[in-house]
């Protein structure tokens, strides 16, 4: 039998989805699932065309395989994946090429490059973004690693991603894990813009009374504008989808608690390491933990006697400004995770162009969007951009789109309505074009409470008081400089 171009352990959903990807872009693929019977249903249902073949053990996926080997690894993260480059690693030759397409923290991705290179193996950390639709049809593929590794199997990935209005969704983005850790934040900006949406429709649902119909026709007119992106389209069919049992919209049936798999704290756990200010991707995550406190939640509403939830206002005016609230939340998020990327990459060493970044996401993934084009924009001119929002054209969306935003959580508290990330957007906006900020009052705190010094604004050098408790004057100062 003639040697397969690429073989792909594990055939969960994404795994079936991108071997039946690449043999629909003419490679043939030896597939291998730790459960037999899953790669002979998948192969009899899929392999007629001669392009999928089934192999029942890593060492038989590896002898399948064309030299150099190429294998993408579909696993879950963590410790499946662990096991499976041990059971691979003894197969392989120098010059093979494992690629981890799983959604793998960072630094478990750097101790396996390391590791699989003291054999000339290389290792490439491969986000990939789409779903199952997405990794069926065309996701978008964001790689790490070597680069030899990556001329070996980047033309299977670049064949089968999705494609932009700038060339095919896949690249290698960067170094060691930079492909794990682009995913990682490009995870971390998904929850912040599916929040964002979510407290839009709370505040169209509870505050302005309106229909799931009416509201899908809200996100329906957005998607036809600047606003248009894949996760404000799907929002639309979403609220129109009808409840076969009862005729009622769907959505009022789903029960409000969101699960998470991990990758949106970790996000916001590498921006605390880094100190990058990342607070709305924080806020989402929060906002996830919040909603599984169903029963307490509950309870709480009962207690805690809130204000009247309607908002009373021209509903057209108030839409009008929940859209700028919506626009500068997005943007929000976006200007904050590739803040984060930058951060990451200075510190991480991994090279990352962020336009290159913002063109990868421009179509397949699930935060494709058309302010990308924009974005992308703004790092070809300024590649060390330090936050989108200051970039001439944010700017400007800012100086036109502020006072709607202030007005949206202005209603949305009066109503008690929580806007978690909405509220975190603005805040950090106004806190980052701020001169001075109340900081000077922690600092002298710290000072007071831990003799942590303080530096001053009209000379250099550490200072620290000997604050007298009482409230007295301070007895007086010492110097360090």
């Amino acid at each position: 039998m003639t040697p397969a171009d690429i073989g792909v352990a594990g055939l969960g959903v994404m795994g079936r989805s991108l071997a039946r990807n690449i043999a629909r872009h003419g490679y043939s693929v030896a597939v291998h699932n730790r459960t037999s019977k899953h790669t002979k249903r998948f192969v009899e249902r899929y392999g007629g065309a001669g392009r999928i073949e089934a192999t029942y053990s890593e060492a038989e996926l590896v002898a399948a395989l064309l030299r150099p080997r190429r294998v993408l690894m579909m696993v879950t993260a963590g410790q499946p994946t662990e096991q499976l480059v041990d059971r691979l690693l003894p197969c392989l030759d120098r010059g093979d090429v494992l690629v981890d397409g799983g959604n793998a923290r960072d630094r478990d991705t750097e101790e396996r490059i390391a590791r699989v290179a003291s054999k000339g193996v290389f290792y490439l950390g491969v986000g990939i973004s789409g779903g199952e639709e997405g990794a069926l049809s065309g996701p978008s593929i964001m790689a790490g690693g070597p680069r030899e590794g990556y001329a070996i199997v980047g033309p299977i990935l670049e064949a089968i991603a999705a494609r932009g209005p700038e060339r095919t969704c896949c690249a290698l983005l960067g170094s060691g894990a930079a492909g794990h850790y682009v995913k990682t934040v490009h995870n971390g900006i998904e929850y912040a813009l599916m929040q964002v949406l979510a407290e839009a429709y709370d505040i169209m649902r509870r505050g302005f009374g309106m229909s799931a119909i009416a509201i899908a026709d809200v996100f329906a007119a957005w998607d036809r504008g600047e606003l248009a992106s894949y996760l404000v389209g799907i929002t639309a069919e979403i609220l129109r989808r009808v409840d076969r049992d009862s005729g009622e919209p769907l959505l009022e049936k789903i029960l409000d608690t969101a699960d998470q798999k991990g990758t949106g704290n970790w996000s916001s756990q590498s921006a605390l390491e880094l100190g990058t200010p990342c607070p709305v991707v924080a806020a989402a995550v929060f906002a996830r933990i919040l909603s599984s406190l169903k029963q307490e939640r509950v309870t709480a509403q009962r207690l805690l006697v809130g204000p009247p939830e309607e908002i009373r206002i021209d509903r057209d005016a108030g839409i009008r400004d929940l859209r700028s609230a919506v626009l500068l939340g997005s943007i929000c998020a976006y200007a904050q995770g590739m803040r984060q990327l930058l951060d990451a990459s200075q510190e991480r060493g991994y090279g990352l162009d962020l336009a290159e970044v913002a063109r990868v996401w421009m179509a397949g993934c699930i935060i494709r969007s058309r302010l990308l084009v924009p974005i992308a924009e703004a790092f070809h001119e300024q590649p060390r951009l330090p936050l989108l929002l200051v970039a001439d054209r944010f700017a400007s969306l800012w100086s036109d789109h502020h006072e709607g935003l202030r007005r949206t959580l202005t209603t949305a508290q009066r109503a008690g309505i929580p806007v978690p990330v909405l509220g975190a957007s603005l805040a950090a906006i106004d806190a980052y074009r701020s001169g001075r900020l109340p900081a000077n009052l922690i600092q002298a705190q710290r000072d007071r409470f831990g003799a942590h010094t303080y530096r001053r604004v009209d000379r250099e050098g550490a200072f620290h008081t000997l604050w007298d408790a009482s409230g007295a004057e301070p007895q007086g100062e010492v110097t360090s400089g």
